[in-house]
């Protein structure tokens, strides 16, 4: 039975802490024991550049070349173009070609599912895999949701940052009613977080009323320079901070989203056994 989890960290706007995110959730993972892959589906390559690769525009092989590879029926050979890190991650980079393939998947039969029939044969080496989106609602980010088990949404607790989840929770019920219908949203994670903010603290107080009809992660990521700084350093916030507040945060978002799955998984095999 395939055991291994496909979540696509996904948001249409920019700089609300994606690729950190998919980054420290993915060592985090790790470090509890998790064989993870990380998947650069952005052309930016912010992940891939995170991860300590400083010119992704020189790698010869990357997920845009992987998937060329799988709509030319050419399938790739064990471990193409993954990279290792030292921090205990796999990375499937990308860089600026990846912005002219998402063009030409407009042209491709089934092109919604190119991504999920690259990542297929992966999940069997791996028990999660996360993908970082670009931060637009293109073909790519439909792959990512048509490849993925469940999202995360990162979000910060803005004014314009929050009016957008209602286009994206739109994109993704369509996604999940014409395409991949096993489809969940994990939940909304807050970050770059300032309570400090009469604002901040009523948006937050806002979301968090919205009871089941969108679920909010309890752990928030607090605003820190330091969590800007691990791109730099192409390190994760645990290298980089590890006795910090944000590596504080991660590390319990990481157990939130196991104990979650652990209770879907509980109620999952209870409806059955009603079944």
């Amino acid at each position: 039975m395939d055991q291994c989890k496909v979540i696509a960290i996904a948001n249409q706007k920019g700089g609300v802490g994606k690729t950190v995110s998919t980054v420290s959730l993915g060592v985090g993972f790790a470090r509890a024991g998790e064989k993870v892959l990380l998947v650069d589906a952005d052309p930016q390559a912010s992940l891939t550049v995170s991860l300590g690769v400083k010119s992704p525009d020189e790698l010869d092989v990357t997920i845009a070349t992987v998937m060329q590879r799988v709509i030319d029926e050419r399938p790739p050979p064990d471990g193409y173009g993954i990279l290792h890190h030292e921090e205990g991650v796999d990375l499937l980079p990308a860089n600026i070609e990846l912005s002219a393939f998402e063009v030409g998947l407009a042209n491709v039969m089934s092109r919604e599912y190119v991504l999920r029939e690259t990542l297929e044969p992966l999940r069997e080496r791996y028990d999660r895999i996360l993908i970082d989106c670009m931060p637009s609602l293109g073909m790519m980010t439909i792959n990512a949701l048509a490849a993925a088990d469940s999202v995360i949404i990162p979000s910060q607790p803005s004014y314009l940052s929050t009016k957008g989840l209602s286009l994206l929770m739109g994109s993704i019920s369509k996604v999940k009613r014409q395409i991949n219908p096993g489809l969940r949203i994990d939940g909304v994670l807050l970050t770059m977080v300032d309570n400090r903010t009469n604002n901040a603290k009523s948006i937050i107080a806002s979301l968090r009323q919205t009871g089941d009809l969108l679920r909010v992660f309890d752990t928030e990521i607090p605003f820190s320079v330091r969590a800007a700084e691990t791109s730099i350093e192409g390190k994760s916030i645990f290298a980089h901070d590890g006795r910090g507040k944000v590596a504080a945060a991660y590390e319990n978002l990481v157990k939130e989203v196991m104990e979650h799955e652990q209770r879907q998984a509980a109620r999952s095999r209870s409806q059955e056994r009603i079944r």
